[in-house]
């Protein structure tokens, strides 16, 4: 009989390749260490020493004042869309980006916000494309409060905002009394991808949230980034919508282990995508610049995902037609083959 603690995979079966997304991943051995032996305290109170150690170093990671541990990215995002924008006001986004696609309607749901979207390209940010689209303050029209960009961009294939453009969106923004949101959920694989710095990142946008619990494989949040006085608004928006934990510094604790060992690995993720995306050369849609792989295909989606499913790959349908792969800390070079083996398998 297996002990307590023991896998729940029987002896001699090949665990699955899980590419589903990176929000599967298992804390590790040292992560599960750390939390383990992290010092709590109530955090509502903001008195949890563990989760304040997080907000300092994440706040100071992208150059601004202060942060905010949240459970989750999507809570983080719609705190940062009601600081920055009031009911009534809309905000200007990619037509695929997660805070319209995958985020329930909450912005207009929860906080009475509008949103209009641009078409771009791999979801990449384009100013020329979105500055005609900005409403400014008028009698007669809802006005743009917000551009929120997301990078990496998940839809778009793991897709990096080029921070040239991103640097002149700030200069437009400044000009024209715009504020900038960052849906930053893996934009640690953006930063390992160009080197460009998180601090750099940082300077260009008004709120980030950044994801702990995605590329970085800590098991549950996220971190909202702005100035001091918008953190204090975010933690009664926190509040409000339920947020506010107790002993927080037990999941804190995983995310300050992933931040100090989990960033450059990525670059692993990075080469194994490409590693499935050149076994894959007739289908795959985009050159991986991170650790996400989609795949175009003549037939069912649904039908390849359940037959990779029978042969031990799990992968994720978002399209009749497409198949997304994503790769990260659970999946190791043999995985990654084995994957490209049964995929390119199916695909002949």
């Amino acid at each position: 009989m297996a002990s307590a603690g023991s896998p729940s995979v029987a002896v001699g079966v090949t665990r699955p390749v899980d590419l589903r997304s990176d929000t599967v991943t298992k804390p590790t051995a040292a992560m599960r260490r750390a939390m383990a032996e992290a010092e709590v305290g109530d955090d509502v109170y903001v008195e949890d020493p563990t989760v304040n150690a997080l907000e300092a170093e994440v706040a100071a990671l992208f150059g601004h004042e202060a942060a905010l541990f949240v459970p989750s990215g999507t809570m983080g995002n719609q705190i940062c869309l009601r600081l920055l924008a009031e009911p009534g006001q809309e905000i200007l986004c990619d037509s695929d980006a997660h805070i319209v696609t995958y985020e329930m309607g909450a912005a207009a749901a929860l906080f009475g916000l509008g949103t209009r979207t641009v078409l771009g390209a791999r979801g990449r940010f384009e100013l020329d494309a979105y500055v005609p689209q900005v409403r400014p303050p008028d009698w007669h029209t809802v006005r743009t409060a917000v551009i929120a960009v997301e990078n990496t961009h998940n839809r778009g294939g793991g897709s990096v905002q080029p921070i040239e453009e991103l640097k002149a969106l700030r200069a437009h923004a400044d000009e024209a009394d715009l504020s900038l949101h960052c849906d930053g959920a893996r934009i640690w694989n953006a930063h390992v991808a160009t080197g460009t710095g998180l601090a750099e990142y940082g300077a260009v946008f008004d709120t980030l949230s950044v994801c702990l619990s995605k590329g970085l494989g800590a098991p549950v949040g996220s971190v909202i980034v702005s100035s001091s006085d918008r953190i204090a608004a975010a933690r009664i928006l926190r509040k409000r919508l339920g947020g506010g934990m107790r002993q927080a510094g037990i999941l804190a604790a995983a995310g300050r282990h992933a931040l100090h060992h989990h960033i450059e690995r990525l670059a692993d993720d990075h080469a194994r995508a490409r590693t499935l995306a050149a076994a894959l050369p007739g289908v795959v849609v985009n050159d991986p610049e991170t650790n996400i792989v989609v795949l175009e295909l003549d037939g069912d989606a649904h039908a390849l995902a359940a037959a990779a499913r029978d042969d031990g790959v799990l992968v994720s349908v978002v399209s009749p037609t497409r198949i997304r792969l994503v790769t990260h800390l659970d999946v190791d070079d043999d995985g990654a083959d084995r994957a490209a083996g049964v995929l390119s398998g199916l695909l002949d």
